[in-house]
């Protein structure tokens, strides 16, 4: 009987069938479902009509303005802010995902606070905000006039007189600087009561069904992933419980760290029930999550930054693997090749997101994997707070002490973090320079699972063919170039601003990322719940691995900030300019 082509080997030959009952695919199916669920309901029902109409009007006054003026005038901005007032994650359906897949939110002193907020409650929260906001409003106000006063006199000069055009652009940053204070007080104001109990049952049913179907697929117990889920789901909610904390927000520990603390914390201490092992599916819960990711990376977004920003995250990214993983081999002698790549992967790149592509590629043993992460974790929460105290006590420029930040901190939320603490500029360039770097997952897990079956296994006396190359690389990623790929030729389609308030501000931040968010959290639950202090204690004998991260990060951060500077300073200025 003739066998079926090959598409992908775990142990041995697979077959065709492989497309719907192997993990990695379906992550991409529950990853892509997601996707088409959200595209679907936010272009088919949502206000993209509307908001067509209002950025062309919107435009039409800025395209005015620009044509009279040398310089952005208060209707110029005016109109920009109309603009960016427009998310389709305000639709019917964007209300309905963001409330059914809430997270418990901050408190200082009651966890209740995080679940429960009463109509008494939401009242004295507003009338404690309301003095700030009203002082910022009147601060705007007066700002706002003094903006006014100076482009009507620039206006009457015909724009020819320098002195008063830089006056009026001068009064017009002023009271753009009280509008985002404005912005900022706003968000305080305005609490409504809440009860999320009944959603994160909600979201818990949902979520077990979806991935419980995955589970049969595979041809694993569905029964038994249902009952072990609720205590991973209940972790996750502790992990997110916990990094809402006023203090664990202030010091950056996230539901990431807290996941696999308090996974650990049971694991090592009362012992994860046998029953709820099964449920610990750490790679389909990341692996989904990971394709859903792939919606943020956008190729337009990687030109606005510029070459700089490629360089950053390109040119250094590889060098610094490739230098690490050397180093554990031939000084630090690390007896797991295997280990040193992941570790070596997860520093470099991105995190854990590419630690879990190099493993598959790799096959690292999980405890290896695990390790990994958890170094991750530690230092990612370090770095986040002390690189931007650093780089406001030096007088570091925001621009190069966000690509900085960028190219070196591990979570993309991370970065994202540490950028708002240097302000606005720093913010976007190391969130941009990380989205950057995170196409690499992809390209990193394709070169591993190249170098490893055609060097590391040849050396090791196992003849491998060419088709193994394909075998090993995790297929999961081609979902996230996937998603990338379509989310960019949309993006682009659609134009900065559409695409901005449709996707952006629609169908990821109210939607994908939404899910995304959740699974993580799942994973790192998973890992702790699934980690036994004694299975790792023999890969950090010597400290070996410690020495790998510390070593490895610390070339990176001098090398990140020598091609930083030179990137965005001494070679391409012209560009750092206009960012």
């Amino acid at each position: 009987m003739a066998q079926d082509s090959s598409l992908v080997v775990d142990h041995g030959q697979s077959k065709w069938s492989d497309l719907w009952k192997k993990e990695d695919f379906l992550a991409i199916w529950l990853g892509f479902a997601i996707i088409a669920v959200c595209m679907f309901a936010y272009f088919n029902y949502g206000p993209k009509a509307e908001f067509e109409k209002k950025i062309g009007t919107a435009d039409q006054i800025q395209a005015t303005e620009s044509a009279n003026a040398p310089f952005k005038t208060t209707a110029w901005y005016k109109a920009q802010d109309e603009k960016k007032k427009l998310k389709a994650s305000g639709s019917a359906f964007g209300k309905f995902v963001s409330h059914w897949t809430k997270k418990p939110g901050s408190w200082k002193t009651n966890p209740m606070d995080a679940f429960i907020q009463t109509d008494a409650q939401a009242k004295a929260k507003d009338e404690k905000a309301m003095p700030k906001y009203d002082k910022a409003k009147a601060a705007e106000a007066e700002s706002f006039g003094a903006a006014v006063t100076a482009e009507k006199a620039a206006a009457l000069a015909s724009y020819k007189d320098t002195a008063l055009n830089d006056a009026a652009a001068g009064k017009i940053a002023e009271w753009r600087e009280d509008h985002r204070a404005v912005s900022d007080a706003k968000k305080k104001i305005g609490n409504k009561a809440y009860n999320y109990f009944p959603t994160l049952l909600g979201l818990f049913v949902f979520l077990a069904l979806i991935f419980g179907f995955g589970v049969k697929m595979m041809g694993e117990n569905a029964f038994g992933f249902f009952k072990g889920f609720l205590i991973v789901f209940l972790v996750a909610t502790l992990a997110y419980l916990l990094g809402g904390q006023a203090i664990s927000k202030q010091y950056g520990i996230g539901a990431e760290a807290w996941g696999v603390l308090l996974g650990m914390i049971i694991a090592n201490t009362l012992g994860t029930p046998k029953w709820v092992l099964p449920s610990c599916k750490v790679e389909f819960f990341i692996k989904t999550g990971l394709v859903l990711l792939g919606a943020e990376v956008l190729f337009n977004k990687i030109v606005a930054i510029g070459v700089p920003g490629i360089f950053v995250a390109w040119i250094v990214t590889p060098i610094v693997l490739i230098s690490t993983y050397i180093f554990g081999q031939k000084v630090l002698k690390m007896p797991s090749k295997t280990l040193n790549m992941v570790i070596s992967a997860d520093m470099s790149v991105c995190g854990t997101s590419a630690a879990i592509a190099t493993a598959a590629a790799c096959r690292a043993k999980k405890e290896e994997l695990t390790l990994s992460i958890g170094l991750s974790l530690v230092f990612t929460a370090i770095m986040m707070i002390a690189m931007p105290a650093f780089i406001k006590a030096v007088g570091m420029p925001q621009i190069l002490g966000g690509a900085w930040m960028g190219g070196t901190i591990d979570a993309t939320g991370a970065v994202a973090a540490a950028g708002a603490f240097l302000g606005e500029k720093a913010m976007y360039v190391a969130a941009t320079i990380k989205m950057i770097q995170n196409v690499l997952i992809g390209v990193t897990a394709f070169c591993v699972a190249m170098y490893w079956t055609m060097k590391v296994e040849r050396e090791a006396g196992r003849e491998v063919g060419a088709m193994e190359i394909w075998n090993r690389f995790p297929k999961f990623v081609l979902g996230f170039l996937a998603a990338s790929i379509v989310f960019s030729i949309l993006d682009s389609s659609l134009g900065k601003d559409l695409g901005t308030a449709m996707l952006d501000q629609g169908v990821v931040r109210g939607g994908t990322r939404l899910f995304r968010g959740w699974f993580f959290a799942l994973s790192f639950a998973a890992i702790g719940l699934s980690t036994n202090f004694r299975e790792l204690a023999k890969y950090f004998k010597g400290g070996k691995p410690l020495i790998l991260y510390v070593c490895g990060q610390s070339f990176n951060l001098v090398l990140t900030l020598v091609m930083a500077y030179v990137m965005f300073y001494l070679v391409f200025p012209e560009i750092t300019a206009k960012i």
